[in-house]
């Protein structure tokens, strides 16, 4: 029977990853996208310091690249395009990161009062769960903001009320399959409290799955404020957003492109950025390694 010694198995070929030279590329390029885009919205003070609301009548319009002081062309009011899409994405990411970190804070807590305690706990936070993602998400955010309005604090509390079941259903079934680990049971066995469990063996252990979905979420989020503020749902519409520019070159479509294209760009380009980080951390925080 032949063996294979040592010296030879160290020496054999590793079995090739197909897609581990795809997951750098993925890493690179949604880094490269999201950096960009954050480095620019987080200058646009500097870069624009009137907020991208200067207007020129004179100029109203002008076509891409025909200026080079408007690279991006002009509005109707003669405003410079390249100028409010970067500032308009401070309000898009804004939105995005906050009501993530809004909606993952309570959602963790609901989780984790579900999951460990079980009986009672469980079955309230899991029912009133259950309602709600029995809602329609557009009548509820139409009823949502008909009582409080819109405005950009409205439309943050509107997405962390709306997206904490997520977490807390994510958070629940982690725990349920958590508290019945040897680890977890060996400390109890050695009286560690529930706040200290909780925080010193279960909360670590949720920090991979959790950081896949609020990467996603916060994509999602910057693509459901753009649609309410396009609706007329969302942020005050004199307040520059992209969801807003998206509105308000609608009815110029065919005469001026650009002032709806840009910022839809912005959009697709952030989301895209986004979700290649998602799925990068998806892949490097597969507890299995197949991938």
């Amino acid at each position: 029977m032949q063996t294979t010694t040592p010296t030879a198995a160290a020496a054999a070929p590793k079995p090739f990853k197909p897609r581990s030279r795809y997951r750098s590329l993925e890493f690179v390029l949604g880094a490269l996208l999201t950096g960009v885009m954050v480095l620019l919205v987080l200058s646009s003070g500097w870069l624009f310091p009137d907020g991208g609301e200067s207007m020129d009548l004179a100029a109203r319009l002008m076509a891409p690249f025909s200026s080079a002081a408007h690279p991006f062309g002009t509005d109707p009011l003669g405003r410079d395009v390249l100028a409010r899409v970067i500032v308009g994405g401070k309000i898009s990411l804004m939105v995005g990161f906050a009501s993530v970190l809004g909606g993952a804070l309570l959602g963790i807590i609901m989780g984790l009062i579900a999951g460990y305690y079980r009986g009672f706990w469980d079955m309230i936070v899991m029912r009133f769960a259950d309602v709600q993602l029995a809602l329609p998400f557009i009548l509820v955010a139409i009823t949502f903001i008909a009582i409080l309005g819109g405005g950009l604090y409205n439309v943050i509390f509107f997405m962390i009320v709306s997206q904490w079941v997520q977490y807390a259903r994510l958070v629940r079934a982690q725990v349920l399959a958590l508290r019945e680990r040897e680890f977890v049971l060996a400390a109890r066995a050695f009286g560690v409290r529930d706040l200290a469990m909780i925080r010193h063996h279960i909360v670590p252990n949720l920090l991979g799955p959790l950081v896949i979905l609020m990467t996603l979420n916060v994509a999602n989020n910057i693509l459901l404020e753009s649609s309410l503020t396009f609706l007329g749902l969302g942020v005050d519409p004199m307040i520059p957003s992209w969801g807003g520019m998206l509105a308000d070159g609608r009815t110029y479509m065919q005469t001026a492109w650009w002032v709806s294209v840009f910022p839809g760009l912005a959009i697709m380009l952030t989301v895209l950025g986004l979700n290649l980080l998602g799925d990068w951390l998806r892949d490097r925080l597969d507890p299995t390694g197949k991938v």
